[in-house]
């Protein structure tokens, strides 16, 4: 990732549920972490950081997804001492339990948490290193954002949050989403301000809108849901 030292990053596609899971490591003390691990690509990710000489420290969700179950059950089986992390308002089980303004440290670098709930009642946004990039989770996709329609979904605090917590952020910053279904791979904050059809619109717009998507019920949910309540899988935290 251009313009941060000492950082390895790997953007990995899981493409049952379009999820990406981002890798970053610290190349000095080879601390690691990923965000939003899949559970069918638990075993690729874990390879990855061995191939790589890394020590995975933390596997973190930007939120309870309902399309995907969560790796990190998976990864603390494979990666004895990996610590789980989820919002605190997520109503999840984790190893840790985090909140708006709390900070994740791995080697030099820092992860910041922001509230940016909307989607679900417990979305978060991971800031790296003051404003370098973002992992928004389905806060903002590239020119879209997530449905507002279940698990404590609300379109009103989604665009509160988006324009508070993300568009704060330097425009330079990098974007990263938790999914994108037309084959785009990152955008930036000054991007998604000017050209997201959604989130341009005024707030009594947006909220029209996404109150009248009428989308389908995912198709993973009843199977997901459960098991990311319990960090993925049921009897392991």
């Amino acid at each position: 990732m251009a313009g941060t030292d000492g950082l390895i990053f790997r953007q990995l596609f899981e493409k049952e549920s379009s999820t990406y899971t981002y890798l970053l490591a610290d190349t000095e003390s080879k601390e690691a972490l990923l965000i939003d691990p899949v559970v069918e690509t638990a075993e690729r990710d874990a390879n990855l950081c061995k191939d790589l000489g890394l020590r995975l420290v933390y596997g973190l969700n930007t939120h309870c997804h309902a399309d995907h179950v969560t790796g990190t059950g998976k990864l603390k089986e494979l990666v004895p001492g990996m610590k789980s992390v989820i919002a605190k308002a997520a109503g999840a089980k984790a190893d840790m339990l985090v909140e708006h303004g709390e900070k994740i440290a791995f080697g030099k670098h820092l992860l910041e948490v922001r509230a940016t709930p909307g989607h679900t009642d417990g979305c978060i946004t991971f800031v790296l290193n003051g404003g370098t990039a973002c992992f928004t989770g389905d806060a903002i996709l590239i020119r879209g954002c997530g449905r507002t329609d279940f698990q404590g979904g609300n379109a009103a605090m989604l665009y509160t949050k988006v324009h508070e917590q993300i568009f704060s952020l330097p425009d330079t910053c990098n974007l990263y989403p938790a999914h994108d279904y037309k084959g785009m791979t990152s955008s930036t904050v000054l991007e998604e301000k000017t050209l997201n059809p959604r989130l341009t619109k005024t707030k009594e717009e947006f909220i029209e809108l996404m109150n009248n998507l009428g989308l389908p019920y995912p198709k993973q949910i009843d199977r997901a849901l459960p098991l990311n309540l319990m960090c993925g899988v049921q009897d392991i935290i």
